[in-house]
């Protein structure tokens, strides 16, 4: 039973603006460590899946720097989506690559923009999941994360039964999954101990996961089983496209998760960070006796809280500022209150509808 790797590395990173870009998209940079994070998300499988078993699905434009940032895989491991069509079909192709190599691969998915640690404490949770799967080869194992606060930024999954075999970590059967809550409902699921946050990392056969979307996703699975019949032909690229831009987007979640009636969730034993919003460079990086968090030159005068990116050759300088985020690239700086990030969004919409796609 071989394990694959599917990292998924198409997102835009939109909240990291201005240092997120088209072109290098928050996955690419390097926030708060010497490597990428998708350097840091493929580091991470060393020792536990091997280089020849990883496939990064990412959008076309991005696989030349996909390639430049992971030399080690193999070109043809790298899947080129033309267009977005959420993470359901992105795991329906990758699938398909997998079961093509090894009919009875399995495979791990995950985003290529988490910070997890200690590498060793992801292993064996992995290993775990393995054994769960070895019980019952249709079961599909997620991995939760205990909260620490009432987070409505997260999906949320409730647990059931706790289930035995998965050698000292906590597992549980899935009693239903639930939708990102408003404030008042984020705080009863703190409260009640029996919600995980939803960490977006998922283990399956390649088998289960391919006869799922076959069963609750006929339309769709059409065209992913049409891509699966051209791989290793001359072919291949032109029915990925043109069957992939045919595909109704929809996520794993809504697509499968929701409806499999085998799911376990493994209490993640541990440390995540989904690294969502610049506020996360306070948690990856030790503030300063002032609570500052910086990467690059800076001179802060009377002021405290803040989180300040600037390039090697850059000062930014400060007086009197307090809860804010400074960040300076070479083209473009943004200054936003801390409380106002989630609207950073905003920004990268404003600046397509102006046409500004240079500073995209």
């Amino acid at each position: 039973m071989t394990l694959h790797a599917v990292i998924m590395a198409g997102g835009s990173g939109t909240r990291f603006w201005p240092a997120s870009r088209q072109e290098v998209p928050k996955q690419l940079l390097k926030i708060g460590s010497p490597r990428s994070m998708l350097q840091t998300t493929f580091d991470r499988l060393s020792g536990l899946v091997s280089s020849q078993h990883v496939l990064v699905a990412t959008n076309a434009q991005l696989v030349e720097a996909v390639v430049a940032q992971l030399p080690d895989l193999p070109i043809e491991h790298i899947i080129g989506e033309p267009v977005k069509r959420d993470t359901a079909p992105c795991i329906g192709v990758a699938a398909s690559l997998v079961q093509a190599a090894d009919k009875d691969g399995m495979m791990i998915v995950m985003p290529s923009d988490h910070v997890i640690e200690p590498k060793s404490e992801f292993h064996r949770a992995i290993q775990a999941g393995l054994r769960l799967i070895e019980q019952d080869p249709e079961r599909i194992v997620t991995f939760g994360i205990r909260p620490s606060y009432a987070a409505e930024s997260f999906g949320y999954i409730e647990r059931g039964e706790a289930l035995v075999g998965a050698d000292g970590v906590a597992a549980f059967e899935v009693q239903r999954f639930r939708e990102k809550p408003k404030k008042e409902l984020a705080e009863e699921f703190f409260q009640a101990g029996t919600f995980y946050w939803n960490s977006g990392i998922f283990l399956w056969s390649a088998k289960t996961i391919l006869n799922a979307l076959r069963s609750y996703e006929p339309e769709m699975f059409e065209h992913i089983e049409k891509i699966g019949q051209a791989i290793g032909t001359p072919n291949f690229r032109k029915e990925f496209v043109e069957h992939f831009e045919a595909i109704q987007g929809k996520s794993i979640d809504y697509a499968v998760m929701e409806r499999h009636p085998k799911v376990a969730v493994i209490e993640a034993p541990f440390q995540w960070d989904d690294v969502g919003s610049w506020q996360a460079m306070s948690r990856l990086l030790k503030p300063d006796a002032h609570g500052n968090t910086v990467e690059g030159p800076f001179l802060g005068i009377d002021s405290k809280n803040l989180i300040v990116r600037t390039e090697a050759n850059h000062l930014v300088v400060t007086i009197g500022m307090q809860d804010v985020i400074v960040v300076h690239t070479k083209d473009a700086t943004l200054v936003a209150p801390k409380h106002e990030e989630e609207r950073v969004r905003e920004v990268v919409k404003q600046l397509q509808e102006l046409g500004l796609r240079e500073y995209l």
